[in-house]
């Protein structure tokens, strides 16, 4: 992603578009006892599609501005969102993320991550802590949820960041450069035709 004032413009919309939108009408529609969570859905897609340090940020503003809006202790949310975000984005930098389905599965890992380390987190630091048998349930419908609702998140973070990324990652990496093709022992350049063994 190109760091310009532009790309954190768009980035700081998208996490405040989530929060708001999450704490304002998504927390209020629980489905089969839990409901989705977008924020560490649109932190995820920022990451795949904008690379670790964009995923890292977007997670630390989310979760600041989502402390913020609660009224709870600051850092909880903020931790949790910025280790998400730079894992996702440290696997988009490694991995080929063409796969059309991948949103599904990283956003079900991204809102089974954050719900882990934000319980461990709070639990550590007694931030308003509870422990409860239906915690596992509550992750794992939320899971689905939030799996349920990754593929149109993800398009629409893409078409909101399409303008400010500096090259399209998921296209750039189906153009790998085949392999050349290597020698009799191995070695690339060392190719030889026939009997003759005069190297190409």
């Amino acid at each position: 992603m190109i760091r310009s004032r532009g790309a954190a413009v768009r980035v700081g919309l998208l996490v405040l578009a989530a929060v708001m939108l999450q704490l304002s009408v998504v927390a209020q529609t629980p489905l089969f006892g839990a409901t989705a969570d977008l924020i560490p859905v649109v932190v995820a897609a920022i990451a795949l599609y904008g690379g670790s340090v964009a995923g890292a940020l977007a997670g630390f503003g989310a979760g600041l501005v989502l402390d913020l809006a609660l009224g709870m202790s600051l850092g909880g949310s903020s931790l949790a969102l910025t280790g998400v975000g730079y894992a996702v984005g440290r696997f988009s930098e490694l991995r080929d993320v063409s796969h059309g389905l991948l949103p599904i599965a990283v956003a079900a890992l991204a809102s089974a991550g954050y719900d882990l380390a934000y319980g461990a987190i709070t639990f550590m630091l007694d931030l308003e802590a509870s422990v409860s048998a239906l915690v596992l349930r509550d992750i794992l419908v939320g899971m689905l949820l939030n799996a349920a609702i990754a593929l149109p998140l993800f398009a629409l973070v893409r078409r909101v960041l399409r303008p400010v990324l500096s090259e399209d990652r998921v296209t750039a990496r189906r153009r790998r450069a085949r392999p050349r093709e290597a020698g009799p022992i191995g070695l690339r350049g060392l190719e030889v035709h026939g009997r003759t063994g005069v190297p190409r």
